[in-house]
C-alpha cells in the first residue's frame, strides 16, 4: 500500500509539474522571442495590406489610416504593455479596441485582434483571449499557428485539457515554423503525458528529436521520451 500511495504521489507530482512547465513555457516565450514573433506578424501585415492594395477606391486609404493608428498600440504590446495597448497606448493614438472597432474590414484591425487576444492572455483575462483570438482571421503559414497556439494556452489555463491538446495539435500541424512548430509540439506533449496519452506524447517528442534537433525544445526531450517510453 505504502509503495502504491508514492507511485500515485510520484504521479501526481510530474502531473503539476507538466502544467506548471506548459504554463511557465507560454508566459516566457513571447518575452524571449519578441523580435521573431512581432517580425512574423509584420509579415501577415504585410502581405494583407498588399491584398487590398488594388481596392484603392475604398479600401486603401481606411488602411493606410488604420496602419498609422495602431503604431503606439503597437509599441506598446512590443514592450509588453499589454493593458495600455489595448485602451490607452498613449501619444492620442488609438488602442488596439479602437482600431478593431474603428477600422472595421482592414487588415489592421484583423492584427489587432490576434494582438488583443494575446494580450488578454497574458492578463489573465483567458476568456477575452478566446473571444477575441476566435474573432482573428488566420492566413498564410504563420497566423494559423500563432491562432491555434494561443488558443491553447488560454485553454490550458483555464483548466481545459482536452481543448488545449486539440489546439496545439492544430497549432503544431496546421503549418510548419522552425522557432513555434517544436514549441507546440513540446506543449502538446507535455498535456499529453499529464492525461496519460503516453502515446502520442512520444510521438510529440520524437518529431522534436527528429524534425527539430536545433531547437530549444529539442534539448528537453530525451528526458521526457525516457519517461513516457517506460511508463
Amino acid at each position: 500500500m505504502a509503495k502504491r500511495n508514492r507511485r500515485e504521489d510520484k504521479i501526481r507530482e510530474e502531473q503539476l509539474v507538466d502544467i506548471v512547465e506548459v504554463k511557465e513555457n507560454a508566459q516566457d516565450f513571447f518575452t524571449r522571442n519578441r523580435a521573431v514573433i512581432l517580425g512574423g506578424l509584420g509579415l501577415i501585415f504585410a502581405l494583407a495590406a498588399g491584398y487590398v492594395v488594388y481596392k484603392y477606391f475604398i479600401q486603401e486609404p481606411k488602411e493606410k489610416q488604420a496602419s498609422v493608428a495602431i503604431f503606439k498600440a503597437e509599441q506598446q504590446f512590443a514592450r509588453d504593455s499589454f493593458a495600455l495597448a489595448l485602451e490607452n497606448p498613449g501619444g492620442g493614438f488609438e488602442s488596439l479596441l479602437d482600431i478593431i472597432d474603428n477600422y472595421n474590414g482592414t487588415s489592421t484591425a484583423n492584427l489587432a485582434k490576434l494582438y488583443s487576444g494575446i494580450s488578454y492572455l497574458n492578463l489573465g483575462r483567458f476568456d477575452d483571449a478566446i473571444e477575441y483570438l476566435n474573432a482573428y482571421s488566420a492566413s498564410g503559414d504563420y497566423g494559423p499557428i500563432m491562432k491555434n497556439g494561443n488558443l491553447g494556452d488560454a485553454y490550458s489555463e483555464k483548466g481545459d485539457i482536452d481543448k488545449a491538446i486539440s489546439f496545439y495539435s492544430k497549432a503544431s500541424t496546421v503549418s510548419e515554423d522552425a522557432l513555434l512548430t517544436p514549441y507546440y509540439l513540446y506543449k502538446l506533449g507535455l498535456l499529453s503525458k499529464r492525461n496519460g496519452d503516453n502515446a502520442k506524447a512520444l510521438d510529440s517528442f520524437q518529431k522534436i528529436k527528429n524534425k527539430y534537433p536545433d531547437s530549444e525544445e529539442a534539448k528537453k526531450v530525451d528526458r521526457l521520451i525516457t519517461m513516457v517510453s517506460n511508463s
